[in-house]
């Protein structure tokens, strides 16, 4: 019998601020068929890096004096190969299998009601979808980076095109800027070199700015440097997100 608690972990937040890991978990949950298509392999250790953000992200309020402001999170606990929250319902699991669809719903109906939350208490809402890659298998002639991320095309971002000069003027300008800054590899963030750019998938498109009003999605990838190589790295590279999270919404 699948528990379907110990399929998705979720917290409400006190922050209009949303961490969504789809494809970290492990669960077998033998009752599900697996997928037979698509990509199925695990975003190994991205449940623990966002773990590690948030903690992250506690403690810099925490500094302020704010012990209570806390991100949100929705976590699957299951396989990619089973589940594939980052697909739209008919792609994300083998239809015929009543308990996939019940822990999709769950996964779904939470960040939904999260971004509802955040758009009544706080006007505004941020959600951050963690995924991983591998540094070797981008293609060839591709500057190579530790950070990738994706917004749709800037849809699940802005909602109507904006000028190229106010691109930076916003969170996700504050992150390419500040990893610039430090010389950590991040795209897009070089006009002149070829990107290895991974848009952003069905999360992002769901509950950014193209459908929601108010509401901004934005995809990051992890390297496998960062997810599982080098830890004082990573340390680094989470430190850093944290502190520009932090202070995006210290007023909130």
């Amino acid at each position: 019998m699948v528990n379907l608690k110990d399929c998705v972990e979720f917290q409400k937040g006190t922050l209009p601020l949303i961490i969504s890991v789809p494809h970290g978990g492990t669960l077998e949950c033998e009752k599900i068929p697996k997928r037979s298509q698509g990509i199925l392999g695990i975003d190994g250790r991205t449940i623990e890096i966002a773990k590690m953000l948030i903690e992250s992200i506690k403690s810099k309020y925490k500094e302020h004096g704010l012990e209570y402001k806390i991100p949100s999170y929705v976590i699957s606990k299951v396989r990619r190969s089973k589940i594939d929250m980052n697909r739209e319902e008919k792609e994300a699991f083998i239809q015929s299998s009543s308990i996939a669809k019940r822990i999709y719903k769950i996964y779904h109906d939470k960040i939904k009601d999260y971004v509802m939350d955040n758009l009544k208490l706080f006007n505004c809402s941020l959600l951050i979808d963690i995924h991983g890659f591998e540094k070797n298998k981008r293609p060839p002639g591709f500057r190579d980076v530790d950070i990738i991320l994706g917004t749709n095309n800037l849809e699940s971002f802005f909602p109507e095109p904006i000028p190229r000069k106010d691109l930076g003027n916003n969170i996700r300008g504050k992150i390419i800027q500040n990893f610039l800054d430090l010389e950590i590899p991040i795209a897009p963030g070089h006009p002149k070199r070829k990107e290895y750019v991974l848009t952003g998938g069905y999360i992002t498109k769901e509950y950014g700015a193209s459908q929601i009003p108010r509401s901004q999605a934005i995809q990051i990838e992890f390297s496998d440097r960062i997810r599982i190589q080098d830890n004082k790295f990573r340390g680094i590279v989470l430190d850093v997100l944290a502190h520009i999270l932090s202070q995006e919404f210290l007023e909130k």
